[in-house]
């Protein structure tokens, strides 16, 4: 560990427009606490950013200081990347500027926007951008990670309308990052996560999103076989305006649901139709399959499907997912899905199938760093429970589910759902854009400053 001089602490925090939160600090523990309490790390210093030049100077202390730093958006990375023991945390929470251009379509969001506050400055224009399922999520880590979510099948993943950035480089240097400026590094930020450097702003492209309709159609767990059957064929060849996650879960004992259902284990589609009541016709075949005990489709605006998991998983429960992309679900998948589906370790862990084909299939496994363009899911087994007593279960159940499942996968995983599974599986998230990467990540930043992360290491 790096011996810290409370001077050159002091001369830090004396430059911030934010401030500096320290070990001991009576807000430490609640500012180094992380979205899934399972990571419990504990940071030498947390450097609370309110702009660009905050940022800048974080990066240069830490890199001065020899300090391992971490970039925190919102919080959300799973192996809890967003923060580091020992070293430096940049928190761009500060970062919140949000402008729309509804001329343009577009929308320019700081490094610490949350996909909630997205949501709610472009729904007021009525559009969008595709961006994940949960809105506590950090934008800048989702979306730079690659980006599933409601709309993928109409419009793209979330680096499909990364349209630029503002980058602060290892060296301290602020960039543009597009189709203009430095586009290699505007290739690599498209699915590369946080290797590259700080992003504090991105241009996103907007979409016209306002009611859209969506909900949940829930089935009696015995019918996984025939439901995923049917399922696996009419998403890919469903209109690209539908879209639905297939997932196996337990009925949250929410005033939402039917009493009766509460605690129950099901098999359901989240569904989520931009073009809303026009759509309707395409769920008649979804409603028509055996052991329906739940429609809960409707029309709404589109923040409320997005926020619709806020509650139910809020900060401080205990994950542990594991992931795959996959092609197909041959009959014997769907058999090994229904046994696992029969094993939920506790009422919060789920399992989903998020179809990423449509317009995400539209972009070449090489026109950005996500290589599985030829995925039609990816499939993510999260263990999740608010106890500690029970990580070991949701642990199990979630490794053991991914690999009973991981030979009928395409072979890699998306980047966002990877847990500390070690530099294979990183390779193999990025495929054959694996060594390109690694070219960029030398020019940009050769001594490898930003290393917590699933990491890209600088080519030789």
């Amino acid at each position: 560990m790096t011996e810290l001089l409370d001077t050159n602490v002091d001369d830090f925090a004396g430059k911030l427009h934010g401030s500096v939160t320290r070990p001991g600090d009576s807000d430490y523990d609640e500012a180094r606490a992380l979205y899934n309490a399972m990571i419990d790390k504990k940071p030498a210093l947390i450097a609370r950013c309110a702009d660009v030049d905050d940022v800048v100077a974080g990066v240069k202390f830490g890199r001065e200081q020899g300090l391992d730093i971490a970039i925190r958006c919102g919080g959300h990375n799973g192996p809890g990347l967003g923060s580091v023991d020992d070293g430096l945390v940049i928190d761009l929470a500060g970062l919140k500027s949000i402008s729309v251009d509804a001329d343009s379509r577009t929308a320019t969001i700081g490094g610490g926007c949350l996909l909630k506050e997205v949501d709610a400055a472009t729904h007021e224009q009525g559009m969008a951008t595709p961006a994940g399922i949960v809105g506590t999520t950090g934008a800048g880590g989702l979306i730079l990670g690659g980006g599933m979510g409601y709309l993928s099948r109409t419009y793209g993943l979330s680096i499909d309308n990364l349209l630029g950035a503002e980058i602060v480089l290892a060296d301290g240097s602020v960039v543009t990052a597009d189709e203009n400026e430095n586009d290699d590094l505007y290739w690599a930020l498209r699915g590369g996560g946080g290797n590259f450097g700080v992003v504090t702003q991105m241009k996103m492209r907007l979409h016209p999103v306002s009611n859209v309709l969506a909900g949940p159609m829930l089935w009696e767990l015995d019918q996984t076989v025939d439901l995923l059957k049917w399922y696996r064929d009419f998403i890919v060849n469903a209109p690209e305006d539908v879209y639905g996650f297939f997932a196996f879960l337990t009925v949250p004992p929410a005033p939402i649901f039917p009493e009766e259902l509460h605690l129950k284990k099901v098999t359901g589609i989240v569904w989520c139709l931009p073009g809303g009541e026009d759509d309707s016709k395409a769920l008649d075949e979804a409603r028509s399959q055996p052991g329906l005990v739940l429609d809960g489709v409707q029309e709404m605006p589109f923040p409320a499907i997005q926020g619709a998991f806020d509650e139910l998983y809020p900060p401080g429960d205990q994950w542990y997912w594991r992931a795959d992309f996959v092609e197909t679900i041959p009959d014997e998948a769907v058999q090994l899905h229904a046994e696992w589906s029969e094993k939920l370790p506790t009422w919060k862990s789920t399992m989903h199938l998020y179809p990423i084909n449509g317009a995400a299939h539209k972009v070449g496994p090489t026109e950005t760093p996500w290589a599985y363009r030829n995925a039609n899911w990816g499939a993510v087994m999260a263990g999740v429970d608010p106890d500690p007593e029970n990580v070991g279960a949701i642990s199990a159940w979630s490794k053991g589910y991914q690999e009973a499942l991981h030979p009928y996968s395409a072979g890699g995983v998306y980047l966002n759902m990877i847990m500390d599974e070690g530099q294979d599986r990183i390779r193999a998230a990025y495929g054959q854009n694996y060594d390109r990467l690694a070219k960029i990540k030398a020019k940009y930043d050769p001594d490898n400053l930003f290393h917590v992360n699933q990491n890209i290491k600088p080519a030789d």
